[in-house]
């Protein structure tokens, strides 16, 4: 009977999340419909900006010509009437009143478009949050609508294990945003700006101002260059190809060498063994335990100095990740990971479990900690 209410409570609740992850895709839509028609709007307000920029060089150039035929004919009164002072004077007027008239409908239109450009951030954010609280709602709806016995298994054997995949989950779905905000933040405002720079060099050349185009041409490579180093650290952050070219040991160089400049902290790598290619999948493992291994120094170790030693044995590699920082009870942390915090220690023995080795930390409070991850080097793995 208790197994059937639970059933009967899962199953509304279920219904329930059904129902507002609907309504949240009700309210995506309506987001999505919202930053189109903004879009569309800032579009035709950059055209009408970029017609008006155009409309004002044209008019200031013939303001200039008006202003020049008026000092001609306002010296000369032999050669020229009356009517002729009065003619130019007034078309000088009528440019000048033109003038002033499109320089605030400039001022206008780029005041709009930037209006425009913090709705369209605002509508974005948004639509981050709401997507973001749409994979929330898949998640827990995958683990609710599973059959009830074995979520209750689950719940009684491996309850770490099952918030670690909730974990890892939302994880993958935070480095995505973080690699759009990347993207969007650095690289595509980098190819704008290209565009913009472009747009003023083409001007300039139409004008014959050869001096202020070489001087925009070489800025414009400066971004250039910029945006690519851009590229390379985004390349690098998802998957460094060192680790594919040369091996996880000039990896792991590399990664420390990188770390130090970064954080400030003092770094020291010492490798000993035979250095051999290990299989694909256990370097990328062994390089992301170094990784988290590293970020928790600089989260909570207030270390400054960490040392990473790597030792290849015949059929074992031992990582030992070692900081002179504040230091912890190990005890209260093994609680804290079974009340289901400290993703970044069940992570990184979760990860040692599934290559099938055993991870150990030492650390007293005041005299820092010592990381060593033992794993094996099956000689299938190897043929793999």
């Amino acid at each position: 009977m208790q197994v059937d209410a639970l059933d009967r409570i899962i199953k509304n609740a279920i219904d329930v999340m059904e129902s507002s992850k609907y309504q949240i895709f009700e309210i995506c839509e309506n987001v999505r419909s919202e930053r189109s028609a903004l879009n569309n709007e800032l579009q035709e307000v950059m055209d009408e900006t970029r017609k008006t920029i155009d409309m004002v060089d044209h008019i200031e150039l013939e303001y200039r010509r008006a202003r020049i035929r008026l000092t001609e004919v306002s010296r000369d009164f032999k050669r020229f009437k009356e009517e002729d002072i009065r003619t130019a004077y007034e078309f000088a007027t009528q440019m000048q009143t033109q003038l002033a008239m499109y320089r605030e409908k400039e001022l206008h239109l780029k005041a709009r478009r930037d209006d425009l450009a913090k709705r369209i951030k605002n509508v974005d954010k948004q639509l981050e949050r709401a997507e973001a609280v749409v994979s929330q709602v898949n998640v827990v709806l995958e683990y609710l609508s599973g059959d009830l016995n074995q979520v209750t298994r689950l719940l009684e054997s491996a309850k770490n294990r099952q918030l670690l995949g909730l974990k890892i989950i939302l994880a993958q779905e935070e480095e995505r945003k973080r690699i759009a905000r990347e993207i969007h933040d650095g690289l595509a405002q980098t190819m704008a700006n290209v565009v913009l720079r472009t747009e003023i060099a083409e001007r300039m050349l139409t004008k014959q101002a050869y001096a202020s185009v070489k001087e925009e041409l070489m800025d414009l490579k400066g971004q250039v260059r910029g945006g690519i180093e851009e590229v390379r650290k985004i390349i690098f952050n998802l998957r460094p190809m060192a680790l594919d070219d040369l091996g996880l040991i000039p990896a792991l160089r590399k990664f420390v060498q990188d770390f130090e400049e970064k954080s400030k902290i003092n770094t020291q790598f010492e490798f000993s063994g035979k250095e051999t290619r290990l299989p694909s999948g256990m370097e990328v493992a062994i390089y992301r335990l170094v990784q988290e291994a590293f970020s928790n120094v600089v989260k909570h170790a207030q270390a400054s100095h960490v040392a990473l030693e790597v030792t290849y044995r015949q059929q074992m590699v031992k990582i030992m990740v070692s900081d002179n920082g504040v230091g912890f009870h190990v005890d209260s942390i093994d609680k804290k990971i079974e009340k289901g915090s400290h993703y970044g220690i069940m992570g990184m023995r979760e990860r040692v479990e599934l290559l099938e080795g055993r991870m150990e930390i030492l650390s007293t409070k005041g005299a820092g900690t010592k990381v060593s991850m033992l794993i094996p080097i099956k000689l299938d793995s190897k043929e793999d």
